[in-house]
């Protein structure tokens, strides 16, 4: 009798644990607010502002080793620089669509050089439905609908999905094409099913 009822106790238990991870993403929303990604340390309006200074410096060594002045062809690199790592380029935008009436989503997808010449995927103004499991895949389908669509001529999966809501960044690995990706594609990995997709351009 008490073995019977610890097998009892012991499935309730079980099955109530499933269900808590299956079906509280429906009703909790997890909020990410991440800022854009930094490739690099820039230099400060200050820094550059000494720099400008400096070539004003006679161009001597003194005793207590006052540093050469800075020519003007090294500051112009320098703000070259500044100017690369404030500003990425975006490679490929796409906005995220439902896939059905519920499984929905929102907001833009964009792929981004950095001045470093590395890739990142960023989120901004995102939301969708929430779900157990959900991860961020690239795919050479376009608006793939099943596994099958997402992983014809080819996917890459990126990482678990940070939030179902907020701006976020996901880094791509450097021997990742990115030109060959045409989607982003939020997929329930337990399940086999397609969240929202948006198409790369």
């Amino acid at each position: 009798m008490n073995n019977k009822l610890l097998i009892t106790v012991a499935v309730i238990v079980l099955v109530l644990i499933a269900g808590w991870y299956l079906l509280s993403p429906l009703f909790i929303d997890e909020v990410v607010d991440e800022g854009f990604p930094d490739s690099g340390a820039a230099l400060t309006e200050d820094e550059l502002k000494i720099m400008e200074e400096a070539k004003d410096m006679p161009d001597v060594v003194v005793d207590d080793g006052m540093p050469k002045a800075i020519e003007d062809s090294e500051l112009d690199t320098v703000k070259d620089e500044q100017i690369k790592i404030k500003e990425p380029v975006a490679l490929s935008t796409g906005k995220f669509v439902d896939v059905d009436s519920i499984h929905r989503g929102s907001g833009d997808a964009t792929i981004y050089e950095l001045s470093d010449g590395s890739h990142v995927l960023r989120f901004e103004n995102f939301s969708v439905t929430n779900g157990p499991d959900l991860r961020v895949i690239l795919s050479a389908n376009e608006s793939p609908k099943n596994k099958s669509e997402v992983q014809d001529d080819g996917f890459v999966m990126l990482e678990k999905l940070k939030g179902n809501k907020g701006n976020q960044n996901y880094n791509i690995p450097a021997e990742v094409d990115v030109s060959k990706y045409k989607s982003v594609v939020i997929y329930c990995y337990p399940f086999n099913v397609v969240f929202s997709t948006a198409n790369l351009k």
